[in-house]
């Protein structure tokens, strides 16, 4: 057992590592549901069409395969990372428990999947219990990420917040996120929209967006941009008022991140608005917002640090600065 930093360092880069795979499975899936090919296995789970390596595929099957094997793998990293902070960290460790939160949200995400499939929520399926899985799995993906993360930055020997370190804004950090994941689900069911029912101009977009007769999921997606627009300004309010709470070198690097991440999403959702949502700015919006919301989850977590961890913080920043001061003249 050890909560050493260089003894930690391994497992601190070994679950960053697992992120960063995560982050692939994710964009692989999107992929997966912009080609139409969930169905590529037909509806055999874990098996595809019946086999383990099914002879001659086709390109859907291919996708599909490919996204359950790298799902698997990360499944994989996802218990070595469990095994790991219990060999390496002590009962109780902040660590440890996030990569046991981590290996039960990737089992809730592989159970969904899995349900998607064999309830052939798949490929051309337009119905409402396929939007609200998608949300579903959505939610429950980024809730993944952020335990991931949470857990190399308590390897790393961060402390987990306090309820005194949270102070008066919680509820405005709290606001954020789940503002966040409602804005994700709505982008999980406006991508579905676009997908089944393309647009071939930006006005006729708007005009299935305005048309009552229209599917419920073209209705439901210009709720997107809407929820963007009132996430991103209440986001950039966040990233104002944390830099009031505490003098933190950390806190106010993080905030500028958020705030750069939301003027990087508000410009690549609008990008793909404009060129009719393409495959490749569906997967490049999918991944930023997901880097969006690792950034939130890294600004609340250095804003509800323990005033003990923030004092070192200031005391170490505050000692590397005081000796770049030059030495005054003695002549």
């Amino acid at each position: 057992m050890t909560d050493s930093p260089d003894r930690s360092a391994p497992i601190v880069r070994f679950t960053y590592i697992t992120l960063a795979v995560n982050l692939l499975v994710i964009v692989w899936g999107a992929l997966v549901r912009a080609t139409g090919s969930g169905a590529g296995c037909g509806n055999h789970w874990p098996l595809c069409n019946g086999v383990v390596i099914p002879p001659s595929p086709t390109v859907h099957t291919i996708i599909e395969l490919t996204h359950r094997v790298t799902s698997g793998l990360a499944l994989v990293l996802i218990v070595a990372l469990v095994l790991w902070t219990r060999r390496g960290f002590a009962p109780g460790h902040w660590a440890r428990r996030g990569a046991m939160a981590s290996l039960i949200l990737m089992l809730i995400e592989a159970a969904i999947g899995a349900g998607l499939v064999k309830f052939e929520l798949v490929a051309h399926n337009a119905s409402l219990a396929r939007a609200f899985s998608l949300g579903a799995h959505l939610v429950n993906t980024q809730l993944l990420l952020a335990a991931i993360f949470l857990t190399a930055r308590w390897a790393d020997g961060r402390r987990a917040p306090t309820r005194a370190a949270i102070g008066r804004g919680w509820w405005l950090l709290l606001l954020a996120m789940v503002a966040l994941l409602a804005i994700g689900m709505s982008g999980a069911i406006a991508s579905l929209g676009d997908t089944l029912f393309p647009a071939r101009t930006l006005s006729e977009g708007l005009a299935q967006d305005r048309d009552p007769t229209a599917h419920v999921l073209l209705r439901l997606r210009v709720w997107h941009p809407v929820l963007a627009l009132v996430t991103g300004a209440l986001l950039i309010v966040l990233t104002t008022q944390v830099r009031r709470w505490h003098d933190d070198p950390r806190l106010a690097r993080a905030s500028r991140i958020t705030g750069a991440m939301v003027l990087v999403q508000w410009s690549v959702g609008l990008l793909a608005l404009v060129m009719l949502v393409p495959m490749a700015l569906q997967l490049l919006h999918l991944i930023t917002a997901d880097l969006l919301w690792l950034s939130v989850v890294h600004l609340t977590a250095e804003a509800t640090a323990p005033q003990i961890e923030r004092t070192t913080v200031a005391s170490m920043f505050a000692a590397s600065a005081s000796n770049t001061v030059p030495a005054p003249d003695s002549r």
